[in-house]
């Protein structure tokens, strides 16, 4: 069994979610969202998102971490401030020595819906079913959710091959 923690990162909003593994059986186990001021400066909410993420690693204990792999915007200032949120997303599993893990949005989908052009609502959907309905906090636990799960699918199948 492994406990895996699934990263879906963001200056406002920063999802995070927790499940075991065990073959290809799945267990909820938490999820939530770091919320950061807009008022603030960047470093600060940088600062709250990387507090946040140790008190939930230091609580949950996961082995492996999971983040999608980043998109380009439309938006430069958006791109460089989901950069600067997913640095620090990425840096605090590798302070507690916990591999990540990344994967592309459409491996995501295809993982849990089937297909790589899976609607949002889809995708949501099927975190409710795999993980026996919960409802996550937010949209962006429910993806961080999805990004553990698409972690715990492909490290059986890396396993297995």
């Amino acid at each position: 069994m492994v406990r895996i923690l699934g990263l879906d990162p963001s200056l406002a909003s920063t999802g995070w979610g927790i499940i075991e593994a065990e073959n290809n059986r799945l267990k909820y186990i938490a999820d939530g969202f770091i919320k950061t001021n807009p008022r603030d400066t960047i470093s600060a909410r940088l600062a709250v998102i990387y507090r946040a993420l140790c008190e939930v690693i230091e609580t949950y204990q996961p082995a492996e971490a999971s983040i999608e792999v980043i998109f380009l915007n439309d938006n430069p200032m958006s791109t460089i401030k989901l950069s600067e949120a997913r640095g620090v997303v990425m840096l605090t599993p590798a302070m507690y020595q916990i591999p990540l893990f990344e994967y592309e949005p459409s491996k995501v989908k295809k993982a849990l819906v089937g297909t790589g052009a899976a609607l949002k609502a889809q995708v949501e959907t099927m975190v409710k079913v795999l993980l026996s309905n919960i409802k996550p906090k937010n949209n962006d636990s429910s993806d961080a959710l999805a990004i553990a799960i698409t972690h715990a699918h492909f490290r059986t199948s890396r396993s297995l091959g």
